[in-house]
């Protein structure tokens, strides 16, 4: 069972995703205001939160920036208003792991909350610390170096990373990396990855437009090679 924290002040919202996080067997608290939810948030560990960007007391950016300054790994899901791009951009750089647009579906909602628990639990089972080249992977700071410095990754960037990483060096298709990263459908078209992984390269190889570690495999996807 995890336990989750719901930061959200809109009552009937708050009780209905409460209601139904309960119903598939986690644990949930509600907070109404972005201060209580900060307050509760740092003061028991979680295995998850859902977080509204627009709350009274504290908005979910400040609790956002509140909890990565203090190390809380905890995933966010943070909950955004339909058309609000440029804070759907806001939270991921703030350290958000995934975002809902309100008004959402229910199934949807769920399945982004099992993708969050089901990676941060893989991230546990697994060594904290892998290394390919002169590249460093910290899972449990979700921090990478290349030769010693830090490299800058966005939050999907890094789960791109993440999710080639545990393929062991097997071949992932386009469409999963969608899915389990950016939780689109197979039908979504999108040169996402093919973007986010032009950035790792550009970021980690020592030339990307030959790369030795994140490679191409025609008509198939991407693998990492150690």
């Amino acid at each position: 069972m995890s336990r989750i924290l719901v930061v959200e002040d809109n009552e009937d919202l708050a009780y209905g995703l409460k209601n139904n996080l309960e119903i598939e067997g986690h644990e949930v608290e509600v907070a109404a205001d972005g201060k209580s939810g900060l307050d509760r948030a740092l003061a028991a560990a979680h295995d998850l939160i859902v977080l509204d960007l627009m709350l009274p007391e504290l908005d979910g950016f400040k609790v956002l920036r509140a909890l990565r300054e203090e190390n809380a790994l905890v995933p966010v899901l943070v909950l955004t208003a339909r058309g609000e791009e440029s804070d759907k951009v806001r939270g991921l750089r703030l350290g958000a792991d995934d975002y809902v647009t309100k008004p959402f579906g229910l199934l949807e909602l769920l399945a982004r909350v099992e993708a969050l628990l089901r990676r941060s639990e893989t991230a546990a089972q697994v060594s904290p610390i892998e290394q390919f080249g002169d590249i460093e992977v910290r899972r449990d700071a979700r921090q990478v170096t290349r030769d010693g410095e830090a490299v800058d990754l966005t939050p999907k960037e890094y789960d791109l990373l993440i999710a080639l990483l545990d393929r062991q060096g097997a071949v992932v298709s386009r469409v999963d990396l969608t899915g389990e990263v950016w939780g689109y459908s197979a039908a979504v078209v999108s040169r996402t990855v093919d973007t986010h992984v032009a950035e790792l390269r550009r970021k980690l190889e020592p030339n990307p437009s030959e790369p030795r570690h994140i490679l191409t495999v025609r008509k198939a996807g991407y693998r990492l090679e150690r």
